[in-house]
């Protein structure tokens, strides 16, 4: 069989779109304001 090509890890992922990641920059704290407006249940991963 042939290996997954996609393969994430918790760290990765934690420290590119997790919620602190996002609040450290301008554009990030958009996006979580606009995810709030929207109602998301999880703001940042």
């Amino acid at each position: 069989m042939t290996k997954r090509t996609l393969e994430g890890t918790k760290r990765k992922r934690a420290r590119v779109s997790g919620f602190r990641a996002r609040m450290r920059t301008p554009g990030g704290r958009r996006v979580i304001r606009r995810r709030r407006s929207r109602g998301r249940a999880r703001l940042g991963v």
